[in-house]
Parts: structure tokens; C-alpha cells; sequence
């Protein structure tokens, strides 16, 4: 097959219309994710926190945690993004997760929520709600491909596409308005496409573990044995651990380090996890890892960020460049917008595609569009009932909860059917 201008804007135009509603549901939900801490502050006053000079000791927190959740079970400990949010500590009581809010400056526990705004968009753009989580990652990572081969073929079939920065034309009507906009935000969004494909391909590369690098950048946590009698050992209880102490021994075996998450052990022979930041930027808290025995709080090992081999190193800054949290509020920003540039690429390529198919005969374009808008249809509608399912029976949100959802999914509907349908039917 011979590749020229017309194939490459043919392959360009395949990806946006045949896998266009699955494409902007992926590229949308990780735009809204990059602010969804954000987001959660501003809907939930319970996150919310006021930046002081003094941390509350960890052990008087953990003490207002088992006052709320007597039974519960501490799994993990994440130290809040931003001054002004509070610490989320999952528990698991009754069979039911909690993320519980926890001021880091008061030591208050501030309110429980089954679901965050941070959690729902995280879950929706990395593994689409499916059951089976890999199905729908896989799904998702697809879409890193298709982003990449779609800013490829675009340059092939754009001339000169690097001199018409600042080139919007207008007064030809609308369709023509559309494609000047699309083919100028396109432009603009070439680097962002860049790192999103790419960023999106490592984690595919990790997943796979090609090169061996899910083993090599991930690896287990060390074991542990239990100083009590042989055949009586049993998990810590989260509760029971004294965390001021387990931080101070992490924090004095990296130089500089600063805890930031805390992971308690997760059977009977594992061990007290911590991750934090250093004066090495750019990574991620994985980056610094000490693992720590729970009995004797003996360090039992170490990875620094400074001394990272390269397949780690590259693999602990991934998260950060793709969601854009490496440079804290101001950097989520800029990628927050980025990604509605793109994601309003996959909408105006849908209405200028169909726009023209309304134009022909109504037998050529059923004969274009194929059954793909079918397709579309079923893999959404399926993603819907799968996130219905993990709302309910998973995460057993309350009523309230799933009206909000379900509104916000019904106006992204309807709105979807009055640009794409009626609109574009309209004269």
C-alpha cells in the first residue's frame, strides 16, 4: 500500500470517527483527573486544611482514626498533594473502604466518603470501571497509540504545519471556521500529544513488563520474621504501629527525605512501607522507598531516588510528566488545559467528518459510517454499566452521589446529541 497525503489523512480521520466516543471519554476523564484534588476541595469541605507551621504527630492522628473506625483496617496512608488538602487514609471496616480525611497540622479526622472525585476519575481513566481492571487498562493504553499515530498522520497531511501558528481563518462559514480551529488547537497541542502517547506507551512497556521493567521498577516488598513463637506470627495491626518512630528511622536513612506515604504491613511477614521526596526532583514518592521491620523498627531496606538505574528512574517519572504534578498547582493547570485542547480535538474532528457526511446521500453515508457508531455505542453504554455496578456494590455510594453522577453523565449526553445530531442536521 502506497502512503501518501490522502492515506495518511484517511488513517487520521478513521481514528477520530470510528473510535471517536471511546477516545474522548479517555482523553476527558485524564484531563479532569489532573485537578480532581482540586475538584474534591471544592465540593467537600472536609478535605480542606490550613497550612501551619507544626505537623500533628502521626501516632495522635491514628488515635482520632481508631476513635472512628474501632474495627476498621488501616491499609494505606497518603500524605496530602497540596497545603491546603488533608491526608487520605484508606480503611477498610465491614467489608466497605473508607477514605478517610485526616488533617495533617490539627490531627483532626475531618469526615469519611466511600468515593472522591480524585478516585472516580482515576478509576474511569485507568481502567474504564471494567471488572476485570487489565481488560479496560489495556483499553485505555490502546488509546496512547491511536493518539500518537493521529499527530503523526495529521503533520504528514497538513502542510507547513509548523508556520501556521497563529493562522485561524474565518467568514467561509462554519464548517470552515471548524477546520481552521481544529488544524490551529492541533498545533498547539503537538507537544502535549507527544508526552500524553508516549507517557501512555511506557505504562503499556511497564504492564507488559518488556525489558523486564514492570520487575525491575517495581520491586517487592521485603519480608519479614515475626519475633513471636514459630506458628503464632500474625499481620500487625495497623493500629498498634508507631508511626512518629517508623517515620524518624525513614527520614534518617535518606538524607533529606521527607515521608509522604505510608503503607502498613499487608500480612504477617510484611513490612512498614514508606515512600517521600528528596532534594531529586521530577520523580515521583516511589522514587525514595524504606521498608522497616513493625516489631523492631529496624530498617530493613532502602532505595534512594539519587541512585535509581535508569529503567527505574524513567518509570518513577512517568506519573508526574503525564498528569503534570512534577511542578505542583501551576503545572496541573497547564495540563488540565492541554488536555481539553486535545479532548476538543476529538469533538470538532467528529462535527467537521459528519458535517460533510450530511451533505451526501443518506445511503452513501450509512454506507461510511458503517456500524462503528454502534460499536462506539456498546463500548460506552458497556463502561456505564460497569461503573454503575462498581458505584453500588464496590464502593456503595450513597443515592445522593449517584444523581450527581448520573446528571453529569446525562448532560455530557445530551449535549453530545444536540451538537452531533440535531445541530448538525439543522440548516
Amino acid at each position: 500500500m502506497h502512503l501518501n497525503k490522502k492515506s495518511f489523512f484517511r488513517i487520521h480521520g478513521w481514528i477520530g470517527i470510528k473510535l471517536s466516543i471511546l477516545f474522548f471519554i479517555v482523553c476527558f476523564s485524564g484531563t479532569m483527573a489532573t485537578l480532581s484534588h482540586e475538584m474534591d476541595w471544592l465540593f467537600n469541605p472536609d478535605i480542606r486544611a490550613k497550612a501551619q507551621d507544626t505537623y500533628a504527630p502521626k501516632d495522635v492522628i491514628v488515635e482520632n482514626l481508631k476513635t472512628q473506625f474501632p474495627e476498621g483496617d488501616m491499609t494505606l496512608w497518603l500524605a496530602a498533594e497540596a497545603p491546603y488538602l488533608c491526608d487520605i487514609i484508606y480503611v477498610t471496616d465491614k467489608g466497605q473502604q473508607w477514605y478517610v480525611f485526616a488533617n495533617p497540622y490539627t490531627g483532626v479526622v475531618q469526615g469519611a466518603t466511600k468515593l472522591t472525585i480524585q478516585r472516580f476519575f482515576r478509576d474511569l481513566h485507568y481502567y474504564l470501571f471494567t471488572p476485570q481492571y487489565q481488560i479496560g487498562y489495556f483499553i485505555v493504553l490502546l488509546f496512547a497509540f491511536m493518539l500518537f499515530i493521529s499527530m503523526g498522520t495529521a503533520l504528514f497531511f497538513y502542510k507547513d504545519w509548523y508556520k501556521k501558528l497563529f493562522e485561524l481563518k474565518r467568514g467561509k462559514g462554519r464548517v470552515f471556521f471548524f477546520r481552521s480551529l481544529h488544524r490551529l488547537v492541533g498545533v498547539w497541542s503537538v507537544p502535549f500529544c507527544i508526552l500524553f502517547s508516549m507517557t501512555g506507551m511506557w505504562y503499556f512497556v511497564e504492564r507488559t513488563n518488556i525489558a523486564d521493567v514492570g520487575t525491575i521498577a517495581n520491586p517487592a516488598i521485603p519480608k519479614t520474621e515475626s519475633l513471636k513463637a514459630a506458628g503464632k506470627a500474625a499481620k500487625i495491626n495497623a493500629y498498634t504501629i508507631d508511626y512518629d518512630k517508623a517515620v524518624s528511622k525513614a527520614e534518617a536513612a535518606i538524607s533529606g527525605l521527607e515521608v509522604k506515604d505510608i503503607y502498613p504491613p499487608k500480612n504477617a511477614h510484611g513490612s512498614i512501607y514508606l515512600t517521600g521526596i528528596s532534594d531529586v526532583k521530577l520523580v515521583r514518592n516511589r522514587a525514595n522507598r524504606i521498608y522497616i521491620h513493625p516489631e523492631t523498627y529496624e530498617v530493613i531496606g532502602v532505595q534512594r531516588a539519587d541512585a535509581l538505574n535508569t529503567k527505574t528512574w524513567i518509570n518513577d517519572i512517568i506519573d508526574p510528566l503525564h498528569f503534570g504534578t512534577w511542578g505542583g498547582l501551576l503545572t496541573k493547570i497547564i495540563w488540565f488545559f492541554a488536555g481539553l485542547c486535545i479532548s476538543s480535538l476529538v469533538l470538532t474532528g467528529i462535527w467537521i467528518s459528519l458535517k460533510r457526511k450530511v451533505k451526501k446521500k443518506e445511503q452513501q453515508k450509512r454506507q461510511q459510517m458503517g456500524g462503528w457508531k454502534y460499536i462506539n455505542g456498546a463500548l460506552v453504554g458497556g463502561a456505564l454499566c460497569f461503573m454503575y455496578y462498581k458505584l453500588i456494590y464496590q464502593y456503595g455510594i450513597s443515592t445522593r452521589a449517584l444523581g450527581i453522577i448520573t446528571c453529569g453523565w446525562a448532560v455530557i449526553i445530551s449535549m453530545g446529541w444536540y451538537l452531533f445530531v440535531y445541530r448538525l442536521h439543522k440548516k
